[in-house]
């Protein structure tokens, strides 16, 4: 039961996704192919857990603290991202916040396009109800007062989850040593649903701008048999059929909202 007070808000404020999606329990194996073992760093192998937001973290997220509380944010550049990163939160017990920004100009807030919805919050235990629409392509038309032939303008989501305690174990650890960061499965799964693409080199895993953490994240990755190389993006970029196959099986199955091309062991990765 969601504590008193959590606003029970319907999926349906969700932007839609690319793809049609089927409900369903996510990761749940029933079968293994015969001579394979699931890895034990898995998304099978392991309960869901505050930690994994590292995940998040060692990309693109940041972390923000305000008197005894802590969140995470993420900018994601689709809205396929938005529905899983929701899921996986909320499945984490977490109240989760989202908004669309403009893509091109950092933080510039979405009340000055004509998009919809504004923001939205989601909290545990919510209703699953079929989301409303929003452009598939994730365009807004020009802002008021703007030229009628301004070129659209990419918009971009920020999914955040509310300031929390439970989130302060994580607030203490971070950033960890470069020999403490751990990227298992679950934390691994969050980061490509944030920002993993598949590239002609092979997969990208999309990494701060700011680059402060770089060396830790190679090194955990090496650790966890992905190692890869920094390329412009900035992105962790992961080839090799070997360890393009470990990275799907890390991760575990597509959720249903993302695009198969795009999601390691996909068509198109």
């Amino acid at each position: 039961m969601a504590e008193p007070g959590w606003p029970l808000i319907p999926r349906e404020v969700l932007p839609a996704p690319v793809q049609p999606a089927q409900r369903g329990r996510r990761r749940t194996v029933t079968t293994v192919p015969a001579g394979r073992q699931l890895s034990i760093f898995g998304v099978e192998a392991a309960d869901p857990s505050l930690f994994d937001l590292v995940g998040l973290l060692a990309g693109p997220g940041r972390l923000g603290r305000m008197g005894g509380t802590a969140r995470v944010s993420v900018r994601v550049d689709a809205a396929w991202r938005v529905h899983v990163l929701v899921d996986e939160l909320v499945s984490r017990g977490l109240v989760v916040n989202w908004a669309p920004v403009a893509g091109d100009e950092p933080d510039e807030p979405v009340a000055e396009l004509t998009v919809e919805p504004v923001e939205q919050t989601i909290a545990p235990d919510g209703p699953h109800v079929p989301p409303a629409e929003l452009p598939e392509e994730d365009v807004a038309e020009a802002p008021v007062g703007k030229k009628e032939n301004a070129e659209p303008r990419t918009v971009a989501f920020e999914v955040r989850t509310a300031f929390s305690s439970r989130l302060n174990a994580l607030a203490r650890a971070w950033p960890p040593a470069a020999d403490k960061l751990f990227l298992g499965g679950p934390r691994l799964r969050l980061w490509v649903a944030a920002a993993g693409e598949p590239r002609p080199q092979g997969y990208a895993l999309g990494l701060d701008p700011d680059g402060f953490l770089d060396r830790a994240t190679d090194a955990a990755l090496t650790r966890a048999g992905l190692a890869g190389t920094i390329q412009a993006g900035p992105a962790y970029v992961i080839a090799g059929h070997r360890r393009l196959a470990r990275l799907a099986e890390l991760v575990g199955e597509r959720p249903a909202a993302a695009p198969e091309r795009l999601w390691p062991g996909g068509a198109g990765a």
